[in-house]
């Protein structure tokens, strides 16, 4: 990570990531904490800071090596630096938190003294400033389809104003760079002929917009539960990214190339099997919808809630932590507390030999032969064309199935 970011001529900026000495030991931080723009005699400054829960969310052994802290462990500090000692008219947060952990680190008073938190991670599309108690917050969609444009107005050396907005990205009307689309059909050449290699057809668009249910999940289960049809239940993790696919070819369908399996499904990871208690499921579900929908921002995960084949779950999304579960169903037949079920996920790097997709205490975990991608591909051999519409296997009684956002209680409507 720090030989290819090194390669790169911008600032590189972190301002909650430190090495890991062991045994909880905090060395250097890894990257410079700030940087400053100078502008018509202003200087703006930047803080930058990424998801703390990093190891949760991710395979464990992605962040090896890496201490994280919560951003109001330091932040206030670094404002005082960049207001007082740096002399910084105007102070900017860039941050790969999540929306309602960005929203919720606005509202503390360590966030004084921020102007806006230039934000990512969730992709959800900001087109006019969340106003918070300290702090602006924005994001700006996903996938280069949109721009985040802030103008500030400067007087006398000093940011008398500012404005946003969330410019769509019109793709018909805009000419590629000469030098940079050489560039680039030069690099992917060698890569082109598998990437456009097409695996199959879907009948209808594949997008993964809703925080409940969606297309392109419930391709990866329906596939997951076709090649281990034994299993009970197949998971699938809360994701978030990957670019719609909308286009029907001359065939008339939506081609399924190998290039968007790794936009699906970035990792290509083993597929691994469990044994649980009916007990166990339901107590990990009330975790991962909490993770989600937590009335505290700063405990939200940043994901969807994660996709399931094989029970059908009723659930409130605003329900109180482990109260949100209404009923569980399995093979048409109320969960047992005390039955084994077989599961179904992807492996995660690092993770104990007991957990599977966050689950803890499994039991007889076995990877199999198979990983994600190998599993998608001889899927769509075999069943092209798919229809993946989703199963309302997750059933949310108290917002619409179509909810966008897991942010509540702000002035803004997503869209």
């Amino acid at each position: 990570m720090q030989t290819l970011l090194g390669s790169l001529d911008a600032p590189k900026i972190c301002t909650n990531m430190y090495h890991d000495l062991g045994e909880g030991k905090r060395g250097e931080l890894i990257f410079q904490p700030y940087t400053i723009w100078n502008i018509a005699g202003a200087k703006i400054g930047f803080l930058g800071y990424t998801d703390p829960l990093v190891p949760l969310r991710q395979s464990p052994n992605y962040s090896k090596g890496i201490l994280y802290t919560n951003p109001e462990e330091n932040l206030a500090h670094y404002v005082d630096v960049l207001r007082n000692q740096e002399q910084c008219s105007y102070v900017i947060i860039i941050a790969h938190l999540g929306l309602s952990q960005q929203i919720a680190l606005a509202n503390r008073p360590e966030c004084e003294g921020v102007n806006y938190i230039l934000g990512g991670d969730t992709h959800e599309r900001v087109r006019k400033p969340i106003v918070c108690k300290y702090s602006k917050v924005v994001e700006p969609g996903a996938f280069g389809s949109f721009i985040g444009k802030l103008d500030l107005t400067i007087l006398n050396g000093k940011v008398i104003e500012d404005s946003y907005e969330l410019i769509e990205v019109d793709s018909p009307k805009i000419k590629p760079d000469a030098r940079i689309e050489k560039l680039l059909k030069e690099k992917e050449a060698v890569y082109q002929e598998k990437i456009n290699q097409v695996l199959g057809y879907s009948t209808i668009p594949l997008y993964r917009y809703f925080v409940v249910e969606n297309p392109i999940d419930t391709m990866i289960l329906n596939a997951l539960h076709w090649k281990f049809p034994e299993i009970d239940i197949n998971l699938s993790n809360g994701f978030r990214f990957c670019p719609p696919k909308t286009t029907p070819d001359q065939t008339g369908n939506i081609p399924i190339t190998n290039g968007f399996i790794f936009d699906m499904l970035p990792v290509d990871s083993t597929v691994r099997t469990a044994k649980v208690t009916g007990k166990q499921l339901k107590n990990w579900l009330e975790k991962e919808l909490n993770n989600v929908f937590a009335q505290d921002a700063s405990k939200r995960f940043g994901g969807w809630v994660v996709k399931f084949k094989g029970m059908e779950v009723l659930f409130n999304a605003f329900a109180e932590m482990d109260k949100r579960v209404q009923s569980i169903t399995i093979k048409n037949t109320p969960i047992d507390p005390e039955k084994l079920y077989t599961i179904m996920a992807c492996e995660r790097d690092g993770d104990p030999v007991d957990m599977l997709c966050r689950m803890k205490g499994v039991m007889d975990a076995k990877n199999t032969y198979s990983t994600l991608h190998t599993v998608m591909r001889e899927y769509l051999k075999h069943n092209s064309p798919v229809t993946p519409t989703p199963q309302k296997n997750a059933i949310i009684l108290d917002a619409p199935e179509t909810l966008l956002t897991q942010v509540t209680g702000v002035d803004y409507t997503f869209r």
